[in-house]
């Protein structure tokens, strides 16, 4: 009877451990989703900055590499889903804040890519057009198309939104540092131009994601190979 019962109370102790260590493989603990972000984020806005400091351009637009991680965003929510046998709602709650980023971020740039246009055509019908006035009258004006300034200072803002959610709710204070880090660059942007708004952006990107992922992934395997 006493040998049952302390078979039992292993029985149970392990079967908690393995509970736990289920519910801590999810898809925000093992760090996929900010590598993922991080890594395509800072590279397309480093980029956007070179590409207008030194004034070269590619041949396709870098963005829609970010447009093309809401993808593989959504395969590994899946995935995760049908994976992880024990339901949690702040999971399923997470999940959907970061897709409703990822749409928030398409949406800003479905936004920066045909608004421009769209107030082009307004302003022909009207019969007027945008015009650059040098007000030293040294250069002569220059006619320009409608452009959206400095709207990457949003996405920095967005930016610290799914961090400062999820660093809250898993407890963790490498994404709420880097939370406070994007509202803080923010703020900066506000006052730089369009091209150091895509520098800060990439560095927002790695507080934000890239290097809380590489916490959390070294974390999450240690874990796993402790578990082995």
């Amino acid at each position: 009877m006493s040998n049952e019962k302390q078979l039992s109370e292993k029985e149970s102790l392990q079967l908690i451990t393995d509970m736990i260590q289920k519910v801590k493989n999810s898809y925000h603990d093992k760090g996929v989703g900010p590598l993922l972000w991080g890594a395509v984020v800072a590279i397309a806005s480093f980029v956007s900055y070179l590409q207008l400091e030194y004034n070269f351009t590619l041949p396709f637009d870098i963005w829609w590499m970010v447009m093309g991680a809401i993808i593989p965003q959504i395969l590994l929510i899946n995935q995760d889903a049908k994976t992880q046998k024990i339901k949690r709602h702040e999971d399923a709650a997470l999940n959907a804040v970061w897709l409703v980023y990822a749409i928030t971020v398409f949406g800003l740039s479905f936004f920066q890519s045909f608004v421009p246009n769209a107030t082009e055509q307004i302003m022909q019908l009207n019969g007027w057009q945008l015009v650059k006035h040098d007000i030293s009258n040294t250069k002569p004006d220059e006619i320009i198309k409608p452009f959206t300034p400095s709207i990457y200072s949003l996405y920095i803002l967005v930016y610290g939104f799914p961090t400062l959610v999820t660093g809250i709710v898993k407890k963790f204070w490498p994404m709420i540092i880097g939370a406070i880090v994007a509202y803080i660059l923010f703020m900066v942007s506000c006052f730089t131009e369009t091209k150091y708004d895509f520098f800060l952006g990439g560095i927002a990107a790695l507080a934000c994601w890239f290097i809380p992922g590489i916490i959390l992934r070294a974390k999450y395997l240690k874990q796993k190979r402790a578990n082995v």
